[in-house]
């Protein structure tokens, strides 16, 4: 299929209707009860808070991020799943981001790392919060990475 053919328009249309319906329940959710840990609604609940709000629009991240920096210090987040959010509001932002997490894709289709904040530490930003080498985590995007040296 192609990217503007009737059929993948159908299809994004389908995914933001249920992305707008399960942004208000989470937004519910979290504005009555907070962020839930796992022990309250399992890992697959936990996530898909997470993943609501890492896909949802700058100013519902703003507004949820302080949220799950708490979430995290409880122990009811990952901090792998906080540092992809903090990532990506740094880099919609306009800032650079702290763990390397956020891919961008050109024109052509080619894959490339956003900018990173100190870059050569990267590494150990990422396993203080359980995420793997930036080396192997940009594979998936066929991009070939070297970590800077100091």
């Amino acid at each position: 299929m192609r990217r503007n053919s009737k059929e993948v328009k159908e299809l994004w249309s389908t995914i933001q209707q249920k992305d707008s319906i399960n942004l208000s329940k989470v937004k519910a959710i979290l504005d009555d009860r907070g962020w839930l840990g796992a022990d309250v609604i399992g890992d697959k609940g936990n996530l898909t808070l997470f993943l609501v709000i890492q896909h949802a629009d700058i100013k519902t991240q703003e507004k949820y991020l302080p949220l799950m920096r708490a979430a995290v210090k409880e122990g009811k987040a990952h901090p792998a799943n906080l540092a992809l959010l903090e990532d990506r509001l740094a880099i919609r932002q306009g800032k650079k981001q702290i763990y390397g997490s956020q891919i961008s894709i050109d024109k052509t289709g080619k894959a490339t790392i956003d900018a990173i904040d100190d870059e050569p530490n990267v590494n150990k930003r990422r396993a203080a919060v359980g995420l793997q080498p930036l080396e192997n985590y940009v594979k998936q995007w066929e991009i070939e990475y070297h970590l800077p040296a100091n």
